[in-house]
């Protein structure tokens, strides 16, 4: 006679529970800060502290100061001398790409999982390195590794039959290969001071969305390239490692040099598919010329307006589409945008801070599947 179900108490596990249960809960929190700290891990625990005294994070059986230790012994944080010398406590390798993973599953948390690696599917076929389940017949120029040799063999025995076997160029069939393809990113975000004014910190959620998009390229589009760049009154390039460091200057908004150097990196990218995004919260206000900066923050300045918009359509030339994402609402703010991007023919979002990841997520996967030309 079979028993059937039987129901016993449920004993929560350690996972759900204890110890590694309270550590990932606090380590969420600790990411969230650190960001918002720009890496400094002291300022950090310093925040983790003071909300635990007011929210009752820890209890008698884990502290703070036990997470600090897990936090050390799991190889999150590390002491390293600074510059003067002393030790200081700071982010590890490993710290840092558990804030890109954080990020990557705060933003993009819906998206699905696949099997396939470091590709971008398209509707074509061609050159690639996965197989499909095609078939057709051979044609000059197909390399000898796509023959599918039992189907060639077979038709060889059907047309010439067994006793006279012979394969012919009429007998064979071809695996076709998935055509693939691959894009080069250029990531600008701006760190002029209107990031951070009037009340609202814009800089965090431009991280998370940089570290989200940099942590999704490597895992999921190895093959991609991403180029990280920062504007203010000039332009430079950093490295995904730099990101939860970032901070906003004391800068104007140098459009001009970020969409410069962005077209210098992808210049050197060999892809043939490339595109610009750019996550700003205001008007182009400044400009180099030479060793000297020509700043203006009042309203749009044509100069430095006019050099802005032929760089969009320089852009357009070089089939280099230039997505803007603007934190800002200003009609006249608008009127720009829409003008920058009718000229280049890319696109523009006028996008909270709540909404931005996804619109970026959405964007690079609509480029993944139809290809930017």
């Amino acid at each position: 006679m079979q028993q059937g179900y039987r129901f016993a108490a449920y004993i929560p596990s350690e996972e759900t529970t204890g110890t590694k249960a309270k550590f990932d809960q606090l380590l969420s929190i600790f990411n969230q800060l650190i960001t918002m700290t720009s890496g400094d891990v002291s300022e950090t625990l310093a925040w983790l502290t003071e909300l635990d005294k007011q929210y009752n994070l820890t209890d008698d059986s884990y502290g703070i100061a036990d997470f600090i230790e897990d936090l050390k012994a799991k190889g999150y944080i590390k002491d390293a001398p600074n510059e003067a010398g002393q030790t200081q406590t700071v982010l590890s390798a490993k710290g840092e790409q558990s804030i890109r993973k954080q990020s990557l599953d705060e933003i993009f948390g819906k998206l699905k999982k696949t099997s396939g690696q470091g590709n971008h599917r398209t509707p074509f076929q061609g050159p690639g390195d996965e197989t499909n389940t095609d078939r057709r017949e051979y044609q000059f120029g197909d390399s000898l590794d796509q023959i599918a040799m039992t189907e060639s063999i077979r038709n060889a025995q059907i047309n010439n039959g067994f006793d006279n076997f012979m394969l012919t160029e009429n007998d064979l069939e071809i695996v076709d290969k998935e055509y693939k393809a691959q894009t080069s990113t250029v990531l600008m975000i701006d760190i002029s001071h209107s990031m951070i004014l009037y009340g609202e910190d814009r800089i965090t959620p431009a991280k998370k969305v940089a570290m989200a998009l940099s942590e999704l390229i490597m895992t999921k589009y190895p093959k991609d390239t991403l180029d990280v760049i920062v504007f203010g009154n000039d332009a430079w390039q950093i490295q995904v490692k730099d990101l939860p460091y970032l901070e906003v200057g004391p800068y104007h908004t140098n459009t001009v040099a970020g969409l410069e150097l962005a077209m210098d990196l992808l210049r050197r990218r060999k892809n043939k598919n490339k595109q610009i995004f750019m996550i700003t919260d205001g008007k182009p206000t400044c400009l180099k010329e030479g060793i000297k900066y020509y700043k203006n923050s009042f309203g749009l300045d044509k100069k430095i307006l006019n050099k802005t918009l032929t760089l969009a359509a320089q852009c357009r030339r070089l089939k280099i589409p230039v997505t803007t994402f603007m934190i800002a609402r200003d009609a006249y703010l608008r009127e720009f945008v829409e003008e920058f991007t009718k000229i280049n023919q890319g696109r523009a979002y006028y996008s909270s801070l709540k909404g931005l990841g996804e619109f970026i997520f959405e964007d690079y996967q609509r480029n993944r599947k139809k290809g930017v030309r």
